[in-house]
């Protein structure tokens, strides 16, 4: 209770030493101070802002984009990454987007999006020096179908490397049976709307 009382002292000091003092306003021009960016009127223009893209002018590099107004970012996450907006947000609702994969998306303007590329950069290009790395990071080691016998996979067995058993081969399957490739699907299926 006296740290408390303490506090509420020394704060109202501060606060009357303030108001008893205010702070002298200067006129700053271009040629006096060095250019500081937080000083600029443009918000769009700050490296780290979050706000809707219909706040943000044609060819701007953004990141951790929303699909949905306030669900939260879900595009352009990952290290070193960045989209550009392409076309004028405040023109239209929808604002096109270029995503890293080359695709252009049409993104609500209300959706928020931060400024700038993603950090760490040299994550891409960074190499495994040991299998024990990929152990590191979860990866459990993947053995191909061909290479097993007969009993642990349906590619499994015969003389070689025989493609998938059989004179004729045999289509590409889980180690249940079903088929993987050519359009199947293999997860639970989707309601249409």
């Amino acid at each position: 209770m006296a740290l408390l009382s303490r506090a509420r002292v020394v704060s109202s000091a501060l606060f009357g030493r303030m108001v008893q003092h205010p702070p002298i306003q200067r006129a700053f021009s271009s040629s006096s101070t060095p250019y500081n960016p937080m000083f600029s009127l443009d918000i769009s223009s700050q490296v780290g802002s979050c706000m809707p893209i219909s706040m943000m002018r044609i060819g701007t590099i953004i990141h951790n984009i929303e699909m949905n107004p306030g669900q939260g970012g879900k595009l352009v996450r990952a290290a070193g990454t960045s989209a550009k907006i392409l076309k004028e947000p405040s023109a239209a609702k929808l604002c096109l987007i270029r995503l890293p994969s080359g695709v252009e998306k049409l993104i609500d303007s209300r959706c928020r999006a931060t400024i700038g590329v993603v950090s760490n950069p040299e994550h891409a290009t960074k190499k495994l020096r040991k299998a024990g790395n990929s152990r590191w990071l979860g990866r459990r080691p993947t053995v191909r179908g061909v290479a097993m016998n007969p009993v642990d996979h349906p590619h499994g067995g015969g003389e070689g490397k025989s493609k998938s058993s059989g004179c004729r081969g045999r289509v590409s399957t889980t180690p249940w049976g079903k088929p993987t490739k050519s359009g199947y699907k293999t997860g639970p299926l989707k309601k249409r709307k």
